[in-house]
């Protein structure tokens, strides 16, 4: 089902094992840098090894962006969404990390004055926009994928 709902519209033709892997490497990562499980917790593991077991079900793909060439740095990422009551998280324990250093929540319909690159106030107001059109952000709507073509800045709907 995990992957049902994240085939609709992450933007590639993925196989399962891909999906599963951009899924988990959003979980791993939401882990790493805010001390955030998202999933059922096991036991003692690996160094290294993620001390639980990733839930994939309430995963909502956001959207998909793609750093200009150009660029010292480049990225193709996709942004993910859900709900904590639906994960069963709890958003206090939030810890920062050494790659979050102010960690802090913020109002998404209420984020100005905070510097942030540009790409993230983008994603911010595509979950603004998808919020006010649905509040359930509901599986497999159209997400946009963030790119240039021949210098343009593009918006296309995956």
């Amino acid at each position: 089902l995990a992957n049902e709902r994240l085939a609709a519209r992450v933007g590639t033709r993925c196989s399962n094992s891909r999906l599963r892997a951009l899924g988990v490497a959003a979980l791993r990562e939401l882990y790493e840098e805010a001390g955030i499980a998202v999933g059922t917790r096991l036991g003692e593991q690996p160094e290294g090894a993620l001390p639980f077991r990733p839930d994939l079900s309430n995963l909502r793909f956001l959207a998909r962006a793609i750093t200009p060439t150009g660029m010292v740095r480049r990225f193709d990422t996709r942004f993910f969404t859900l709900f904590t009551d639906e994960a069963d998280v709890d958003p206090a324990g939030a810890t920062a990390s050494h790659e979050l250093e102010d960690l802090r929540w913020v109002d998404i319909f209420d984020h100005k004055g905070i510097e942030m690159p540009d790409i993230t106030v983008l994603i911010l107001e595509e979950l603004q926009k998808s919020l006010q059109e649905d509040k359930s952000l509901p599986f497999g709507r159209a997400a946009p994928l963030y790119h240039t073509q021949r210098g343009r800045f593009l918006r296309d709907l995956l």
